[in-house]
């Protein structure tokens, strides 16, 4: 890994709950970021898992020089992903499912935007995406649901809120993450919208994507879930006022 003789220029954070069958696609994250010329850090947050997932992060760490985050407790994606962006210490902080279901090499169409804007999130909406392996027709159906109605509530509008491969700046992912209160499915609409709300700039990079039939996404429980998150949203908004300042 590379040592941090340089201020450190990537930042990859991976949220990891009962992972033990996909863990070894640290293998080729590691191998991509090898050879990237910036200087990199890889974190891995451990949300509690139940399998052996921590045991194998460990190993891991020693072969790789990884970071990992743990506790005990499952907190959930949104929490998990918060606790990667306030440790890490890259100039651009970037989060990634462990799935792959956006290659990490998908960080080069990130890199020519680096600068112009706070936060470049992959999109699967928009021309210039490719989706290799769509999800079922309902699940489509319901997710542009969801993206609606989060537009609609959150005064946000992007064209993909959950596609799960999005870069902030340092500024911007400290002064968003230490901010968030939604930790499951809902989370990347929080981050969204607090992004919007601090004047931070948003710009959305068609990405390529497939879908993983292991998914945890289980509809419609966490559907309705999401949607009582987005109010929630704005009942931390108006009501509460903790995204203050």
């Amino acid at each position: 890994m590379t040592m941090r003789k340089e201020p450190v220029f990537w930042s990859i954070i991976i949220p990891a709950y009962n992972e033990t069958k996909r863990i070894g696609n640290l293998e080729k994250i590691v191998k991509y970021l090898r050879g990237v010329r910036e200087p990199w850090e890889l974190i891995v947050v451990n949300d509690g898992s139940k399998d052996d997932t921590l045991v194998k992060l460990e190993s891991y760490q020693k072969k790789y020089g990884l970071r990992v985050v743990s506790y005990k407790q499952n907190r959930g994606k949104g929490y998990a992903v918060k606790a990667g962006m306030l440790v890490a210490s890259g100039a651009y902080r970037l989060f990634c499912d462990i799935d792959l279901s956006t290659p990490i090499a998908e960080i080069e169409k990130f890199r020519p935007l680096l600068g112009s804007a706070d936060v470049l999130i992959g999109t699967r909406k928009l021309k210039g995406a490719r989706v290799v392996v769509h999800q079922s027709f309902i699940r489509e159906y319901l997710g542009k649901g969801f993206t609606l109605l989060s537009q609609i509530a959150l005064n946000t509008w992007v064209s993909d809120f959950t596609c799960g491969f999005k870069c902030f700046s340092a500024q911007a992912g400290e002064k968003i993450f230490k901010k968030t209160r939604i930790f499951r499915w809902g989370f990347d609409s929080e981050a969204l919208f607090l992004a919007r709300k601090y004047g931070f700039t948003i710009k959305e990079v068609p990405v390529t994507w497939k879908n993983d039939p292991q998914t945890r996404v289980r509809f419609p429980r966490d559907l309705i879930n999401s949607f009582a998150e987005l109010i929630s949203i704005r009942y931390f908004d108006w009501i509460k006022g903790i995204y203050r300042g």
